[in-house]
């Protein structure tokens, strides 16, 4: 199977400024991804999809490949994830074989590692899965089964759609956060069913402990220590 790894990684971040190719511990963020994606035995290939220039030097120094720039209205803050993948597969099946699936790989989270990325692999493959993303459990006072949401004159609705909690604290199922560091998705859900999903979708629990999405200055203090820890510093 043909699962190619695609690595999106835009100019244009507002949250940490350039932070796709800033310097974490000595090294562009994008490194710890490409790092990564490229021991991945179960990727034929990984590229990066950028609009920027640098980044995609950064990129190529990082060793990944960078076949071709995307377009600038593909990077704008409000662009959505799905287009910029879809650009990547036609630009690519123009003059390659068609690609299986894809594996999406957020240059913002820089502590999955390889064997995170092969379990996903696995667990698509043997199981003939639509996509299969990572998934953290949620806190059970935070499950979904005991929350409620306000409507515009102050009242509250259970959020699961009835009228009243009709479960057991002991008899709710466990509920998972969208983690989001490594997704596999099929070819054809990407570009016949426009989305990123499909029907059939499985989790790959993530430990906690190496979950880390860095949108903020805050988050990138926080990899910064996650770091020092790592090397005892």
């Amino acid at each position: 199977m043909n699962i190619l790894g695609l690595i999106p990684a835009r100019g244009g971040s507002k949250g940490v400024p350039r932070k796709n190719i800033k310097l974490l511990d000595g090294k562009p963020l994008l490194w710890y991804t490409a790092k990564v994606a490229l021991s991945s035995p179960g990727l034929y290939r990984v590229i990066l999809s950028t609009e920027d220039k640098e980044i995609a030097r950064v990129g190529a120094e990082c060793g990944l490949d960078v076949p071709f720039l995307r377009p600038p209205e593909l990077a704008l803050d409000r662009s959505p994830t799905l287009p910029v993948i879809q650009h990547a597969i036609r630009t690519l099946e123009t003059t390659e074989s068609p690609i299986d699936a894809i594996c999406l790989l957020q240059p913002t989270s820089p502590f999955r590692d390889s064997g995170m990325i092969e379990k996903c692999l696995k667990l698509f493959v043997e199981n003939d899965a639509d996509s299969v993303v990572t998934i953290l459990p949620v806190p059970e006072k935070y499950n979904p089964y005991f929350m409620y949401f306000e409507n515009n004159d102050g009242l509250l609705h259970y959020c699961m759609g009835e009228d009243t909690i009709s479960v057991r604290r002991q008899d709710v199922q466990p509920a998972y956060l969208r983690e989001g560091s490594v997704y596999v998705i099929k070819r054809d859900v990407l570009m016949e069913q426009n989305s990123l999903y499909g029907q059939k979708v499985l989790g790959c629990p993530v430990v906690p402990e190496k979950s880390l999405n860095i949108d903020t200055v805050k988050d990138w203090k926080l990899a910064e220590k996650m770091l020092r820890g790592q090397s005892g510093r």
